[in-house]
């Protein structure tokens, strides 16, 4: 189902929404991925897949409050839609039937470096 396909950051930049929740906003986003992933986000790549994710209905976004830190602008706070949702969970059977197929004697290998 092409519709439901992800790339890797995309699954991602989702999968933070998700656990953010009511507080999924481009820097709440790029710090979770940043802390969780022990690597660094650049808001450019954030900001274009945030919006390849919209485009493609996965996400949708709303305007938060103003506030005066921020002069006067209001944060952009994210959700996942139905369809986000979908697309979710059919990267996650996708992965978990991946790793099941996986015979048990590629993990009693001896892996050389």
């Amino acid at each position: 189902m092409k519709k439901y396909q992800l790339g890797e950051f995309e699954e991602l930049v989702i999968l933070a929404i998700g656990i953010l929740n009511n507080e999924a906003y481009s820097v709440s986003i790029k710090d979770e991925l940043e802390s969780r992933l022990s690597r660094t986000v650049s808001m450019g790549a954030l900001h274009t897949a945030l919006k390849r994710l919209e485009d493609k209905g996965l996400l949708k976004s709303f305007s938060g409050d103003t506030t005066e830190e921020r002069a006067g602008r209001p944060k952009r706070y994210f959700e996942i839609t139905a369809l986000g949702k979908k697309a979710l969970q059919y990267t996650k059977e996708t992965r978990d039937a991946l790793w099941k197929a996986i015979p048990k004697t590629v993990w009693q290998a001896k892996f050389v470096v």
